[in-house]
């Protein structure tokens, strides 16, 4: 199975690099769920929009107190949860309950197969999270779940890693030559990020505040996406800003 670079030409800035403003996402508002989709997902279907290399969903999910997703089935994905607000409560078929908060990062390689459910756990408030589906570089693997609490002091002003593809690298890893990294940055602080493997994108989302990207300015839930190059300039135009950056191979 192959990707081409993204074709994608009503967001296309220049020829390595696209931006996906927070308002052109897709919507969906269920009543208890509310929605935004980066990527086509469901009911949103975009062809210009059907990923970025390997990373398949970019879902910012708000559920309701009390509500959330039944037990539904998923294989050969990577599935990413990073919770932003309150607390998520997950049970899945391999016998796995957990809640996961803000500061801490789950994932699943669904593999041969998996069923889950996830739920908002408190009573009084919405839980806010990210759902990031990144496609496998290994089909029908064994399925397996992991957690962790970050240690959020180290993304102060630089690039904290969160996920990769080796189990004994900081953060959890998942079944593909990705890199993933959060950061929390004072206004005005320059970072450099560099590729980790040659021939992978980046897509970076900012969460809240805003930034200059290689001379391009992006807002909070704004989306960029640039590929074929070495590294990437960053600097935060606002105080608290945070940022997930998400490095992925353009191909598979």
């Amino acid at each position: 199975m192959g990707y081409n670079h993204w074709p994608n030409p009503g967001s296309k800035i220049k020829d390595n690099a696209v931006i996906h403003r927070a308002d052109s996402r897709g919507k969906a508002d269920h009543g208890w769920l509310a929605s935004h989709h980066s990527f086509s997902f469901a009911n949103y279907h975009n062809p210009e929009r059907m990923h970025f290399g390997v990373l398949r969903v970019l879902n910012d999910d708000k559920v309701e107190a009390g509500r959330g997703f039944g037990t539904h089935p998923h294989d050969n994905m990577e599935i990413i949860s990073i919770p932003l607000e309150g607390d998520l409560e997950h049970k899945d078929s391999m016998g796995n309950t957990a809640i996961i908060k803000s500061g801490d990062i789950q994932v699943m390689s669904a593999g041969t197969g998996i069923m889950h459910s996830e739920f908002n756990k408190n009573s009084d408030r919405w839980v806010k999270f990210l759902q990031i589906w990144v496609y496998p570089n290994k089909r029908n693997v064994t399925p397996r779940y992991d957690q962790m609490t970050l240690n959020q002091s180290k993304s102060q002003n630089t690039f904290q890693q969160i996920l990769s593809p080796h189990a004994d690298d900081e953060g959890v890893w998942i079944h593909q030559n990705a890199w993933f990294h959060l950061g929390n940055f004072e206004n005005n602080v320059e970072t450099n990020y560099q590729i980790r493997k040659k021939g992978n994108g980046v897509y970076v989302f900012i969460l809240k505040g805003s930034a200059e990207i290689e001379g391009q300015h992006v807002e909070t839930r704004d989306g960029f996406g640039v590929w074929d190059i070495s590294d990437l300039n960053i600097k935060s135009t606002s105080g608290n800003t945070e940022i997930l950056l998400m490095e992925v191979p353009m191909t598979m």
